[in-house]
């Protein structure tokens, strides 16, 4: 399997699957990619105490994290092969303080797609749709066969 002759939805299942190694990030902010269909992708996270802020709350960085990657991979979901994408705009409102230990979703969906632009939003959720933070993105869709001329 070829990584550049992969859709953006391929890879992100791919990724999934296994076949694929995850990002760092990913690691870093114990979070997973768990779902991903043309338009959406969900993201799975747990904060712990490797995230907190000198107050002892939840940095507000990791519900930002988690709602940039769910927004990010609602976009990378509809790419056509040859396309990439880079942010340029991430807003993010925080509902309520993300508690240590609760398994959060961040679900990202696309609201729009053009040749250049894609918007999408994020909700970052726990088990029983309580929203925690929301987030809305727009990403510069790039053609890699453009870039390279």
């Amino acid at each position: 399997m070829k990584i550049e002759e992969l859709n953006g939805c391929q890879l992100l299942q791919a990724m999934i699957d296994g076949k694929i190694r995850p990002p760092s990030m990913a690691a870093t902010m114990n979070m997973a990619l768990t779902v991903v269909e043309k338009g959406f992708a969900r993201f799975e996270a747990t904060a712990d105490k490797s995230h907190l802020n000198p107050m002892g709350g939840v940095h507000g960085g990791f519900a930002a994290t988690i709602l940039d990657s769910a927004t990010g991979c609602a976009v990378h979901s509809v790419l056509d092969v040859g396309e990439s994408y880079g942010t340029i705009d991430l807003n993010v409102k925080m509902m309520r303080p993300v508690p240590i230990g609760v398994k959060l979703y961040g679900d990202g969906e696309i609201i729009n797609r053009s040749r250049t632009l894609a918007v999408s939003q994020a909700k970052l959720v726990d088990g029983d749709g309580k929203i925690y933070a929301h987030a809305t993105c727009t990403c510069k869709i790039i053609s890699l066969q453009r870039a390279k001329i």
